[in-house]
């Protein structure tokens, strides 16, 4: 994937953060939504609590009124003041680096899991959300069955040591060059250059 490395050769984390708890809590706040819807109603959440002591004091309706514009409101915010009690009771207000104490957070799956343990901590994942997941199969490079098999593809086809980079780098170069809306072959490099090689 040199043409990613081209285009964006240090890609920047999408979402505005202060440390790893409010990175954990934005990346939360991502699922089903954009970045920039996000990064819109984050800035208000994090005045008032930047860290899970200050965020633990909030009821589950103050944190859901701040980030209703994001949807899923109810469940996001039960799920931010729930693993905000639990990082004060069993971690000392730190976000564990480990993929099983980050999964067992409420509204922490996979996904959120690998982004936080690759972009906040180094170690290498492949995220999949749905983005990649539809690049990646229009590329011919996964069969498109589930997002499961997709992270499978990815780290068999890549090299490790390129996992993290390449999660960001596919995100930008789909919004950019093959967005799910308006998608025009002609503009997505990768795929002409994929299509007759067939191969990465």
């Amino acid at each position: 994937m040199d043409t990613l490395q081209e285009l964006y050769p240090n890609p920047p984390i999408p979402l505005d953060h202060t440390n790893t708890f409010t990175f954990l809590i934005a990346v939360l706040l991502s699922a089903r939504t954009t970045d920039k819807m996000v990064n819109k109603v984050t800035p208000e959440l994090f005045r008032l609590a930047d860290n899970p002591y200050d965020m633990q004091k909030l009821s589950v309706e103050q944190i859901r009124e701040i980030i209703k514009p994001v949807g899923l409101s109810p469940q996001k915010a039960k799920a931010i003041k729930g693993l905000s009690e639990i990082l004060v009771e069993k971690y000392q207000g730190k976000v564990p680096h480990t993929f099983e104490d980050l999964e067992s957070l409420p509204g922490v799956g996979h996904k959120t899991a690998s982004v936080i343990m690759s972009q906040a901590f180094g170690q290498p994942a492949f995220p999949v959300d749905t983005h990649i997941h539809r690049l990646m199969t229009q590329w011919g490079l996964t069969n498109g069955k589930s997002v499961e098999q997709t992270e499978k593809d990815a780290k068999r086809l890549f090299p490790k040591e390129k996992w993290n980079d390449l999660h960001l780098q596919m995100i930008y170069y789909g919004r950019e060059y093959a967005p799910a809306r308006g998608y025009r072959p002609e503009k997505d490099y990768i795929m002409r250059r994929l299509k007759p090689a067939k191969k990465a």
